[in-house]
């Protein structure tokens, strides 16, 4: 019995909503600010990766749980619990920050891709724009998922990347086990930046809306429900809390390998600016040779078509969930037209911007920052979601749960405030 439970193929099973959107957390936008940080700062903010993951997983709980009891998404919860206009704003903000990350990360897909076959730049953006929206709108969800799941394996290029230089691991270990910090305004910004891309809002709208596609899929193989019991309850939330833990693991480890990676190279070498994640590419060719630039420009590409599907589908699911639209990516697009219009005029608004010629690095630390001011209202209202016994029922967070989503949500309510703090008085 115990070696079913835990075998591979069970493992892989239960692999779904938590691996996807770990895997989306690691996008271009989220490269291009690892690695950043990794030229600018060195292994400063390596610790970041890991003393935050525990926090980072249990607000990820939070929305997966808030999905797979109420059978609704975020923003349908909160339609529920907060005044419209206040309601309104937060959807405003994070479908803001969506399209504004879409922008960097087609930006930087078609940035790597110029890089490794050359050609123009802007056609390759609006063919990944393209590609994107097709794939979204004409696979079936299942199709679609396990697909999504086969590609979050391009991760692994930047592991790979890391151990194909010379790091120093002994000065690695320290700063990760040492949490590094001071009152420089650089490093507070790319601070914020590096929590911002990791604890992202749409990842919130994203796993808790996949967890209602999953729930969906279940309800209809006729699976028993979780009001018949603690039993199937339990075995409904197993799965998630494992899920989400390697999903949120597998996003940090790449997250910090990205960070040595380029501290070894870049910022070693003197290199501590760079514009995209592109960039780092390109800056890793003649310091690191041949097979890191490749895989580190394959990763840009493929974890491109991780996370822009995350981005509009979660930016879709939040607005048709607030007007009260029918969505899910199981639905044909003549079922769902708000929503799918939603994904395809989100994405397709992406890839036009990344055709012009904006500032490709401000754009992608700023929306960063915009991501962590984002989340913290927005991690407060799920925190009050999840322990609402009217909404939760008996499936309200446990005192464990409840303790580290509060932790999670005071940590960036005080970078945060560092943030603003430092930028009246620098």
């Amino acid at each position: 019995m115990a070696s079913e439970r835990w075998s591979i193929s069970k493992l892989v099973r239960t692999l779904g909503p938590g691996l996807l959107t770990g895997a989306a957390d690691d996008d271009p936008s989220g490269i291009a600010t690892y690695s950043q940080s990794g030229a600018q700062l060195g292994y400063a903010l390596c610790w970041t990766m890991f003393l935050t993951m525990p926090l980072m997983v249990a607000i990820q709980i939070v929305s997966a749980r808030i999905g797979v009891v109420t059978g609704r998404g975020l923003a349908a919860n909160l339609r529920q619990a907060l005044p419209p206009a206040t309601l309104y704003g937060a959807i405003t903000l994070v479908v803001g920050a969506n399209i504004f990350n879409i922008v960097a990360d087609i930006a930087a897909m078609a940035a790597a891709m110029r890089l490794l076959v050359g050609g123009p730049a802007p056609a390759y953006a609006l063919c990944f724009g393209i590609l994107c929206v097709a794939a979204q709108v004409l696979i079936p969800y299942r199709s679609y998922a396990r697909f999504m799941k086969f590609l979050t394996l391009v991760l692994f290029a930047y592991v790979a990347a890391a151990f194909s230089i010379h790091v120093p691991w002994g000065k690695v270990l320290g700063a990760t086990v040492l949490p590094h910090f001071s009152w420089d305004r650089n490093l507070i910004v790319m601070l914020v930046a590096v929590l911002g891309t990791t604890i992202s809002p749409y990842l919130f709208f994203w796993q808790a809306s996949l967890e209602v596609e999953e729930r969906r899929v279940k309800e209809r193989r006729k699976e028993a429900p979780l009001r018949d019991g603690e039993q199937a309850a339990q075995q409904r939330f197993r799965p998630i809390v494992v899920d989400t833990w390697i999903g949120m693991a597998f996003s940090n480890v790449i997250g910090f390998f990205i960070i040595v990676s380029t501290a070894a190279t870049l910022h070693a070498h003197g290199t501590v600016n760079i514009a995209t994640a592109a960039d780092a590419a390109e800056a890793l060719r003649p310091l690191a040779g041949p097979l890191a630039f490749v895989l580190f420009s394959l990763g840009i590409i493929g974890t491109g078509l991780l996370a822009i599907p995350a981005l509009a589908g979660s930016a879709a699911y939040a607005v048709a969930e607030t007007f009260g639209w029918k969505n899910s990516l199981g639905m044909q697009p003549s079922r769902a037209r708000g929503f799918y219009l939603i994904i395809g005029g989100a994405t397709l608004l992406g890839a036009i911007g990344a055709m012009t010629k904006l500032d490709p690095i401000r754009m992608l630390v700023w929306s960063a920052v915009l991501n962590g001011i984002v989340a913290v209202p927005l991690m407060a209202m799920m925190m009050v979601l999840i322990t609402n016994h009217r909404i939760m029922g008996k499936f309200a967070a446990s005192r464990k749960l409840a303790i580290f989503g509060w932790l999670a949500t005071l940590l960036m309510s005080v970078v945060i405030a560092v943030f603003f703090l430092s930028s009246i008085t620098g």
